[in-house]
């Protein structure tokens, strides 16, 4: 059975919403989330307007971090439950029009795969040019001597890791239970192809690619560079290492060919619940839009439907010309392609975290989902973003479980503060868990939960799902070009969604906490002093009398439709 144009294409308006298994809704009351847990909560997702989730890891892992650390790629971890609960998951998903997106962690295993455990049983081993083994610098029969070279774990420290049993060092981007896989070698990319294709005849809705720029490394085995500061001395990162430019170890030649392979091999599947509508995800994160356009490869070669645009991500601060150059650039330079925006997700701290003002707060997330539902393209979100949930640091290095924030405290705390279980309501453990739960449940969930906002018609989860809704329902939002108004403000981010024979709808953002009047009658835009019809504005605001005089109060809001 073949899939029609619609469903083959459904990911380039999606919302696509993050779950973050262990956080998001136990079952059976040990405290962790599972599958059976997310699909309890499916009904709530439906009704926000989500087309999609993606989990983050539930294969077996030793959890070292917490999922991608994978130990069997083809089963589900016992905490999360069984693959028969995957399967009624998937199932139940469907009859609801969720597809179920898998994280596909490529760049490396779990140091008890068994595909490492042979590696490192011999050298002779077949599986031993799976992983990078390297002799170290200065080497002798009774000297380990040292590393390699200079290349560091992104989570603090050498990157290379002497094993005594073959006496050699192995390389590891990530932590070191974490051994990086050899992409040179190509049992490792039918291997891949392998498990992909039992994720997708189950009937998943495609993969995220995690780390996928990290894949290979510079053969050369040069030392990195060291980033200097102002003062030409060696930058010093939280675990107090000089910081590196990453210049060897991240988006090498060879990364786009792989993309292409795996594209190759799943879109040769039609996923059961939805023919032939299966997506590809990138993590990329990238300097610029041109390294994010070659993502998406080539018409004769294509990549991801999706790679992360985390260019607009983490400019981490409300600036209007920032934001404004950054969504033109996904608008101007990626071609036809369709750009995937978020803010979110379980390696960064909260939106509050990063834009917030500890006063306006709420106001200020108004803002950030707007852009991110009101811009052309899909739109990526992290569980309890639709209900304001705060990154909530460990006061106590004791109380910390990502070995992030154990290696690095008290700079770096880790990445707890953002995984929190889900505020369902406003009970002792938030509606998450009967038992006790893996991570402390914030104060805030008495206040900010799902509950206590679905009540609240001026509440942020109202707000996300009104956007969402206008997302599936206006047509210059479903498919209409992102054109930029009021170019010279640095106060208010204005733009006009346009698409051929449907009503041009306007969007202005306030950036600060001073009321802002803006005029967007100009003729450059085509559009001339006329009346609104508005589709969502700030509870409590004043509907404009045309599009020459919009009133907007601090962090305020406007959508509205020209007339």
């Amino acid at each position: 059975m073949s899939a029609t144009a619609g469903e083959r294409n459904w990911w380039k308006n999606a919302v696509i919403y993050e779950v973050y298994p262990r956080s998001f809704q136990d079952t059976n009351g040990d405290g962790i989330g599972d599958l059976n847990g997310i699909t309890e909560r499916l009904d709530y997702l439906k009704d926000l307007g989500v087309d999609a989730i993606w989990l983050t890891p539930v294969y077996p892992s030793p959890q070292v971090d917490f999922g991608y650390d994978i130990s069997n790629y083809r089963d589900i971890d016992p905490q999360y439950g069984t693959l028969a609960d995957f399967d009624r998951l998937v199932a139940e998903a469907g009859k609801r029009h969720i597809r179920v997106i898998m994280d596909m962690v490529m760049n490396h295993t779990s140091d008890r795969h068994e595909w490492f455990l042979q590696s490192r049983s011999s050298r002779d081993n077949p599986y031993r040019d799976w992983y990078m083994w390297h002799d170290g610098k200065g080497q002798t029969a009774t000297s380990k001597g040292e590393p390699p070279n200079n290349w560091q774990s992104l989570f603090g420290h050498s990157a290379w890791q002497w094993d005594e049993t073959t006496r050699q060092y192995y390389y590891h981007k990530f932590y070191i239970q974490q051994p990086d896989l050899n992409w040179h070698n190509p049992a490792v990319h039918e291997a891949f192809k392998q498990i992909m294709a039992f994720w997708l005849k189950r009937g998943v809705g495609g993969f995220r690619f995690d780390a996928i720029t990290a894949l290979f490394e510079d053969p050369s085995m040069a030392d990195e560079g060291v980033v200097l500061d102002k003062n030409g001395k060696p930058e010093i990162n939280a675990y107090g290492d000089p910081q590196l430019d990453d210049s060897k170890t991240d988006n090498q030649p060879g990364v786009h060919a792989v993309i292409a392979e795996m594209r190759a091999e799943a879109d040769k599947f039609d996923g059961s619940a939805f023919p032939g509508a299966r997506v590809m995800i990138g993590e990329t994160y990238l300097p610029n839009i041109g390294e994010l356009r070659k993502m998406y490869g080539t018409p004769r070669q294509p990549e991801f439907e999706l790679p992360m645009d985390t260019q607009v991500a983490f400019i981490n601060k409300l600036d209007v010309a920032a934001f404004r150059q950054r969504l033109t650039d996904a608008e101007l330079r990626l071609g036809t392609h369709t750009p995937l925006l978020l803010f979110d997700n379980h390696d960064n701290p909260r939106i509050a975290a990063r834009y917030g003002d500890g006063v306006h707060d709420m106001d200020i997330q108004r803002v950030i989902a707007t852009i991110l539902l009101a811009s052309r393209g899909s739109a990526l979100m992290y569980y309890g973003d639709e209900i304001g949930m705060k990154t909530t640091l460990p006061k106590r290095k004791e109380d910390v479980k990502d070995p992030i924030g154990i290696t690095g405290w008290p700079k770096e705390k880790g990445r707890d503060g953002e995984r929190t279980p889900m505020q369902w309501d406003g009970s002792a453990n938030a509606g998450f868990t009967t038992g006790t739960p893996w991570l402390q449940v914030p104060g805030s969930a008495e206040t900010v939960n799902v509950k206590a906002e679905e009540r609240d018609p001026d509440s942020l989860f109202a707000w996300y799902k009104e956007l969402i809704r206008l997302k599936k329902t206006v047509p210059a939002f479903e498919d209409g070009a992102n054109i930029m108004l009021d170019a010279e403000n640095t106060k208010v981010l204005s733009w006009m969604r346009q698409a051929p024979g449907t009503p041009q709808v306007v969007v202005s953002v306030n950036f600060t906490a001073q009321p802002q009047t803006v005029n967007l009658a100009i003729g450059g835009a085509g559009i001339g002093p006329r009346k609104l019809k508005t589709l969502l504005k700030t509870p409590g605001a004043a509907d404009p009398v045309a599009l020459n005089r919009i009133e907007l109060g601090p962090y305020g809001v406007y959508i509205g439709e020209v007339q």
